[in-house]
């Protein structure tokens, strides 16, 4: 059994191996790690590529460019359209697939200017027991895991990301605003942006790991259930606020939350 530090150094030598790589980034906690790896060991040959569309909050895409200029990563935000596809749209179960295959295919063509550049994904192994469709997508495109192919749970790099002083060491889960919505439920972008000043509520709040789920003029709310006794005090300033937003209710779901749930 591998230590982590044995697993990182297995990660840089593979990273170091390529010469040339670029990264889907998106400022969680394994991409961002992933980057500060690939520059440790090819400096400006390792290039950060992150998609600005309507799927990420404003806030999320600030954070993630602000940490990348704060290391120094040679960092280029990108357009994709994603949310342009009636296939990501309709949202029918392989709403990820279209979105990484848009990420993935522009990528490519931006990069093609640079010549032979790997393309790298923040894929760990704790995703190998989850259904995935954007894992498809990476491999229609030849992308490579390191993490995974260095054996890196989760919790490893956690701890790895702290001791490099990486700010998302504690960072929450994330996942694309597309997401809140059932899947069989079609998006919309003035729904995406309704769920995303939600969100951003709960964040002014002080709220870390949380999920408005999108059901037409209901506000599901997500999070975890240590923090259950702190939004029932707020309830009556949190609805007056969120109902701003277009929402006629706003539920909290009792069940907390549920990393992948959508439903």
């Amino acid at each position: 059994m591998k230590t982590i530090e044995e697993k990182e150094q297995k990660l840089l030598e593979e990273l170091k191996s390529y010469g040339a790589l670029a990264i889907a980034y998106s400022g969680g906690v394994d991409s961002s790690y992933l980057a500060d790896c690939a520059h440790k060991v090819l400096g400006q040959n390792a290039r950060m590529i992150i998609a600005d569309s309507p799927s990420i909050p404003r806030a999320e895409l600030q954070e993630a460019v602000d940490l990348a200029t704060a290391r120094g990563w040679n960092l280029r935000v990108i357009q994709t359209n994603e949310h342009l596809g009636e296939e990501y749209l309709a949202n029918k179960g392989d709403r990820c697939f279209h979105c990484k295959n848009e990420l993935f295919t522009k990528m490519e063509t931006i990069l093609s200017e640079f010549g032979d550049v790997v393309l790298a994904h923040g894929a760990i192994e704790d995703d190998k027991g989850d259904v995935r469709p954007g894992t498809q997508a990476a491999a229609n495109h030849c992308v490579v895991a390191p993490l995974q192919n260095a054996g890196l749970y989760k919790k490893e790099i956690r701890i790895l990301s702290k001791r490099r002083g990486l700010p998302t060491a504690e960072k929450a889960s994330f996942a694309c605003l597309g997401s809140r919505f059932p899947t069989g439920t079609r998006i919309d972008l003035d729904s995406m942006t309704q769920v995303e000043k939600a969100e951003a509520i709960l964040r002014a709040h002080g709220y870390t790991q949380y999920r408005v789920r999108h059901h037409g003029d209901l506000c599901r709310i997500e999070i975890e259930p240590g923090d259950f006794s702190t939004i029932i005090a707020e309830r009556n300033e949190l609805v007056d606020a969120i109902k701003k937003t277009g929402y006629r209710f706003v539920a909290l779901d009792l069940s907390g939350y549920s990393m992948g749930s959508s439903a």
